[in-house]
């Protein structure tokens, strides 16, 4: 649990816990904690759901600086963090969110590492070997990071490979749901007693199969991406003339990747051995569209994103007005983005859009007395998205196309009060009014994606999205017995979400029909697009109302040899729904858990159980979901001891089992429900590190 002090939950996956889940992706690691889910696309594609919120609604970022990947266009599109990048994941709700974007109206999903040292290691050096073996995909991973230096330039690099198979579940393996994954990275930093600015170099590669129909029917789609990276990251401070410190972070990226299909296979053949080949982004013109002759593979779709993002908070110092001390801190922020996802056949998803944003915001804290702090945040932001969509498809085979700019000016403040109640306890009441800008895939998506297989269409119309916010906790993250409760009500004017029209379409706008229907454009597409049927998605606005709630607690039971042995528990929910009528598509369930746990210096011991309800509570012509319980169990020892040379390895070792009762899981917040796409069965995980 975070700090009293927080006015806000923040939900945090420790290094511990990252090593021990088998998961390929971060959101792995938290999707199993009070408020946030998966959308569970692949075993490589798993995007972060927080409060039944996803895609543009959540910001994922690395030291300050966002993904810069397509991830939030549709689920199948994977974050390039691995899992092994991360020291710790942190996720954060609240007023504060609004110094990142109204990206972070969901909130924000922080992985913090030293790929950019901030300090220089004691004794000049550290480094770490990690990695672990699953049982349910005979996969492993591995991975290292060193970093040392000699007065103020500090050296760091980092490396991990993955290479996970298809997955077991209770009826079977599941078909193409394997991931081979592996990157680093490179870093220097000079370092001082003021401040520190340094620069890095990270690249990722993955290769990853999208299970499903597609799959069963010998398609066998996959993901083959790769992302350059450059980030710089510094702060300075010099406590004087009114300023204690200045913050700055630049990003620039360079992201693609092939979605690929094997075409002339009529039976379900599988690939056993994933070949991993990245062209560099200059050759996809040339050779995107050739097929592989040795693997029978075709490319379909290319996506690119190049971005670039700057960021600067200048905090001041600590100014005494007549309620009390007044801290914080104003910036900018800038981000730029050219996206394209493009297709060789029929119509492209997304003609090349362009996006742009400026702006500032303002954030400042008052310690009112020993019991009160008040928050207050304000963000003023200049968007434009600029690309080529469908301002009409009354008519399928004429479609008026729509080419120009859409220009936005969101606006989104926050209030936010902590009470102290002694005794450890903090009373907490949050309420923000946020504005979002639509996406360039919201507005211009025109086409089919063979990954997901649905054919979106935008809409160049659309408004900005407006949200109003409230919300209530209590928490206690010391003594005996330690929780954290909230509750939130937020209202969406004009939400923004997809839906199914009921349509099929093959790979271009005037083949789309209704399911059983037949015309003369369907049997040209069905040639054209390899027998692919494509699932027509409209975006829309609406207006949505949310509310849950969110329990988290431990209690010390008492005294075992050298440790304590306890009990936890943890309850949350998310109800959505239209204004006028219906169900907002594809929200987690109710979620009900608890276990027993033992600590002490050495050891940590848990056992416990996480039943989900069944989810009745569905859009129309959505499935309804039966409910599962996972039964889940973790045992590792930690130990320090004397090295060579003054070098303390801190070593862990351990085994984790998941859904140890072997049940079958549906996620009712994945597109991957409607085809029956079972979740990962038993599995035992052994995994250990080493740090010197």
């Amino acid at each position: 649990m975070s700090g009293a002090d927080s006015f806000v939950p923040v939900t945090v996956a420790t290094e511990r816990e990252i090593l021990a889940n088998p998961g390929a992706t971060i959101t792995d690691s938290l999707q199993n904690k009070p408020g946030i889910s998966g959308t569970t696309f692949a075993p490589g594609a798993n995007r972060p759901i927080i409060r039944g919120l996803d895609s543009y609604r959540i910001r994922i970022q690395e030291n300050g600086i966002g993904t810069h990947d397509v991830s939030a266009i549709s689920e199948d599109h994977a974050i390039p963090i691995d899992p092994s990048d991360a020291d710790k994941i942190e996720v954060v709700r609240g007023p504060s969110t609004l110094r990142y974007g109204s990206q972070a109206i969901g909130g924000v999903v922080s992985v913090e590492n030293q790929r950019i040292p901030t300090y220089l290691p004691e004794r000049g050096f550290s480094a770490m070997i990690k990695g672990g073996g699953n049982t349910v995909d005979s996969g492993g991973d591995g991975a290292f990071s060193v970093t040392g230096g000699a007065g103020s330039i500090v050296l760091h690099a980092d490396g991990f490979i993955r290479d996970l198979n298809d997955y077991d579940t209770p009826l079977g393996e599941e078909l193409n749901s394997f991931v081979n994954s592996k990157g680093g990275s490179a870093g220097i930093s000079h370092v001082w007693d003021k401040g520190f600015i340094g620069v890095s170099y990270t690249r990722f590669e993955s290769l990853y199969g999208i299970p499903g129909e597609e799959a069963e029917e010998g398609f066998m789609p996959r993901i083959d991406l790769a992302q350059d990276k450059v980030l710089v990251k510094g702060e300075w401070r010099p406590e004087s003339s009114g300023v204690q410190a200045i913050r700055f972070w630049f990003g620039a990226s360079d992201y693609a990747h092939d979605e690929l299909e094997r075409h002339g296979v009529g039976g379900h053949e599988h690939e056993e051995e994933h070949e991993h080949e990245h062209d560099e982004h200059e050759e996809h013109d040339e050779h995107a569209h050739e097929e592989d002759e040795a693997t029978g593979f075709e490319v379909g779709s290319v996506f690119t994103n190049e971005q670039q993002e700057a960021r600067m908070e200048i905090q001041h110092m600590p100014v005494m007005s007549r309620y009390g001390p007044l801290r914080g801190a104003v910036g900018f922020h800038w981000d730029h983005a050219d996206t394209a996802g493009l297709s060789f056949e029929g119509d492209s998803l997304l003609e090349p859009a362009d996006t742009e944003s400026f702006a500032g915001f303002w954030f400042e804290e008052l310690e009112a007395s020993d019991r009160w702090r008040f928050q207050a945040a304000l963000r003023v932001e200049s968007a434009s998205v600029d690309g080529t969509g469908y301002s009409s498809i009354a008519d399928p085979d004429a479609p008026v196309v729509y080419s120009g700019k859409r220009s936005f000016a969101p606006v989104s403040g926050g209030l936010g009060a902590l009470y102290d109640l002694g005794n450890n306890t903090v009373l907490r009441l949050n309420g923000q009014a946020v504005e979002r800008a639509p996406a360039a895939a919201e507005l211009f998506s025109k086409g089919a994606h063979h990954a997901s297989n649905t054919f979106e269409i935008g809409n160049p119309f659309l408004n900005e999205e407006k949200a109003q916010m409230i919300e209530l906790g209590l928490k206690r993250p010391a003594g005996k017995f330690r929780y954290d409760a909230s509750g939130y009500y937020t209202n969406y004017d004009g939400f923004i979400y997809r839906q199914l029209t009921g349509l099929t379409c093959g790979v271009d706008l005037d083949s789309c029909h209704a399911e059983g229907g037949h015309d003369h454009h369907e049997e040209e597409h069905e040639e054209e697009g390899h027998g692919h049927s494509f699932d027509q998605v409209l975006f829309k606005q609406r207006n949505a109302t949310f509310y849950g709630v969110e329990l988290l607690g431990e209690y010390d039971v008492g005294s075992v040899r050298r440790g304590i042995w306890g009990v936890d528990g943890q309850y949350d929910f998310v109800h959505a729904r239209f204004d006028d009528g219906g169900y907002v598509p594809r929200m987690p369930p109710h979620r009900l858990g608890g276990g027993l746990y033992y600590r002490d210096s050495n050891w940590f011991a848990r056992v416990g159980l996480l039943h989900a309800f069944d989810q009745d509570q569905v859009a129309p012509d959505e499935p309804t979901t039966p409910g599962y319980t996972l039964l889940n169990a973790e045992l590792s020892y930690a130990v320090t001891t004397e090295g060579p040379a003054g070098l303390a390895p801190a070593m862990r070792i351990g085994v984790r089992g998941d859904n140890l009762l072997d049940e079958k899981v549906l996620n009712s917040a994945s597109f991957k429900r409607r085809e029956g796409v079972l979740e990962q069965g038993a599995n035992v995980r052994f995994f250990g590190s080493m740090r010197f």
